[in-house]
């Protein structure tokens, strides 16, 4: 496994995948058991990762939990994220959700203590709550770090705007850089493009990317569902074949899948890793396997080439309209900006 520098903002060091832990415990009614997530997490850590990605509220709190006794042995080599905003469970109350400090300062000492560290490397604020001030939650970042209890700070499923305010404050008030974004992007979901990951290569925040197989609906198992899996039991964070572009990004992802003679899941994440090559900063998948196997094959895809040709296939089947004014000012560049003759840059103007 390869490894890259965390984003322009930074320069903490990680592997090109992290492993997501939402699926260490089985708190929600779907997940891993202690000694099957162990052998998740060695797997992962035998290839060579040492991101790891957590929550509080995943599996509530089981997931960081076992995190403790997997990372005790070796922690200061791994690179451990979690995240607050929502509660640790559905009956946490109020006081216990929100971007808000009171919960921020609460949630980060829950997390060191179910980690057992003294230190978390990344924390997340989980999602815009709609109404903290953005000052507020940058302030509570910027405390956190001087105290030594978190080293850098990021900003998970945030509309764009607030993100790019958010770096603009930290930068004129001295406060701790964002270092990151976190988003839902794949070959299923690929809205990110229109906002956030422009943004992130503008302003070089590093983006780590949740859900990459679109909740195992790339994987291609739901066409010949067999009832024991997230569609069937978790029951959320999936992606289904719901219509014709579906229908079609999925024949086309197992067409090259049998064109390479590997697995979709393969194709999926060896997209992404294409992806990857062409930014200017970091976009880091974010692997949420539920078993051995499934992290075993979807680290296969760290073997697989696609060709040129097959990644523009699989760039057209998936493509999403960009929208408003997205559309507007890509017509306006090819009418009056000479775009035959003038060589435009590659890196978004911030």
């Amino acid at each position: 496994m390869h490894y890259k520098v965390f984003g322009r903002k930074t320069g903490l060091r990680v592997s090109e995948l992290a492993l997501g832990a939402g699926n260490f415990g089985t708190g929600w009614g779907h997940g891993a058991e202690r000694d099957e997530a162990k052998r998740i997490f060695d797997g992962y850590r035998e290839a060579g990762g040492n991101f790891i990605d957590t929550a509080n509220g995943y599996q509530g709190g089981q997931s960081e939990a076992m995190l403790s006794e997997f990372i005790v042995a070796d922690r200061d080599s791994l690179v451990i994220a979690t995240k607050y905003t929502l509660g640790t469970t559905p009956a946490a109350g109020i006081s216990h959700t929100g971007n808000n400090r009171k919960n921020m300062v609460r949630a980060v000492e829950e997390s060191l203590k179910r980690l057992k560290t003294d230190h978390i490397d990344l924390f997340w604020a989980h999602m815009s709550d709609g109404v903290t001030p953005m000052e507020e939650i940058l302030r509570g970042f910027d405390d956190l770090v001087r105290a030594g209890k978190i080293h850098y700070a990021g900003l998970s499923n945030f509309p764009a705007w607030r993100i790019a305010r958010a770096d603009l404050l930290a930068e004129v008030r001295g406060f701790a850089p964002i270092a990151a974004i976190q988003v839902e992007y794949s070959l299923a979901e690929r809205t990110a493009e229109r906002e956030q990951l422009p943004m992130a290569e503008a302003l070089g925040l590093a983006a780590t990317l949740w859900s990459p197989l679109g909740g195992g609906f790339l994987t291609g198992k739901y066409r010949n569902s067999e009832g024991d899996n997230r569609a069937t039991k978790l029951g959320m964070l999936i992606h289904a074949e719901k219509g014709t572009r579906e229908t079609a990004l999925l024949d086309t992802l197992l067409g090259v899948a049998a064109e390479l003679d590997v697995s979709p899941t393969h194709v999926a994440i060896a997209w992404l890793r294409e992806k990857a090559k062409r930014s200017t900063t970091a976009l880091i998948p974010i692997l949420g396997s539920r078993t051995r196997e499934q992290l075993d094959a979807t680290l296969g895809a760290l073997d697989v080439q696609l060709s040129a040709e097959q990644v523009v296939r699989l760039d057209a089947v998936s493509d999403v309209a960009k929208g408003v004014p997205h559309e507007s000012i890509a017509g306006s560049v090819a009418r009056f900006s000479g775009e035959a003759i003038l060589d435009l840059p590659m890196i978004p103007v911030a």
